[in-house]
């Protein structure tokens, strides 16, 4: 069990911004998630990964793909009150959700660091 945080790196936010972004990304879908599903992965350690694109439009492609496979997800929109416009898009939370079906749509993307 996993849950990925697919940033956008074209956003150019600083590191505290993008460690926010992630968070909202990572409650978001952790609240649109079974609860099945969940305990599992708190038993397991609730691993996270930030993985990133660099796009709108390839955040958007992963996801279409993250909706057709049918995982919790959360898109974020940032509210624009420090160092971006209102409503931009800077991340997609996905899952908890096992690993394999996750892997499927992100395991080409590369980590944030």
């Amino acid at each position: 069990m996993k849950q990925v945080i697919v940033m956008r790196s074209d956003l150019k936010m600083s590191r505290g911004k993008i460690a926010a972004q992630a968070c909202h990304g990572s409650l978001g879908a952790y609240k649109k998630s079974d609860q099945s599903k969940l305990r599992k992965w708190e038993q397991e350690g609730e691993k996270k990964v930030v993985v990133k694109v660099s796009s709108l439009e390839e955040l958007f492609e992963v996801f279409e793909l993250v909706k057709a496979a049918d995982l919790a997800h959360y898109l974020v929109r940032d509210a624009g009150h420090t160092e971006i416009p209102s409503s931009t898009v800077t991340c997609l939370g996905i899952g908890p959700d096992d690993e394999e079906k996750i892997d499927k749509i992100t395991q080409d993307l590369k980590l944030l660091k």
